[in-house]
């Protein structure tokens, strides 16, 4: 089974609906997940940010947010002086960068809707 290194913008997407949801879900397919990690904190970030902007959906949002461990991710250790240094050449900052970095490191397509990152990524 292949590894797919994901992002915290693809699986919120998958956790709170957005409508890039079924794009994401299609090209992770049956792939083993892999994601720095920092990857809880980062959604956890991205729940908060939407409950403020709705506070009549918290509940719903927080529910959502706790379905994360349902998609058995493996968090995985990034080199972190490895991640400044990309995170430097790419202008990138340094969470975007361990997700790029771990998707070089293990050989592993990153899915993200970050344009930056995909940019980067393609590089």
């Amino acid at each position: 089974m292949d590894a797919k290194v994901v992002d915290a913008s693809a699986i919120a997407a998958l956790l709170l609906g957005e409508p890039q949801a079924e794009d994401i879900a299609q090209r992770l397919g049956d792939a083993r997940l892999i994601a720095p990690a920092l990857l809880a904190f980062e959604l956890a970030n991205v729940c908060l940010v939407k409950r403020r902007r709705r506070p009549d959906q918290a509940s719903t949002l927080t529910a959502a947010f706790g379905l994360r461990d349902r998609l058995a991710m493996e968090q995985i250790a990034v080199d972190h002086e490895g991640v400044l240094q990309l995170a430097a050449a790419t202008d990138l900052t340094a969470y975007d960068a361990s997700y790029l970095w771990l998707a070089r490191e293990t050989g592993a397509e990153l899915i993200t809707l970050d344009r930056r990152l995909a940019q980067a990524a393609s590089m």
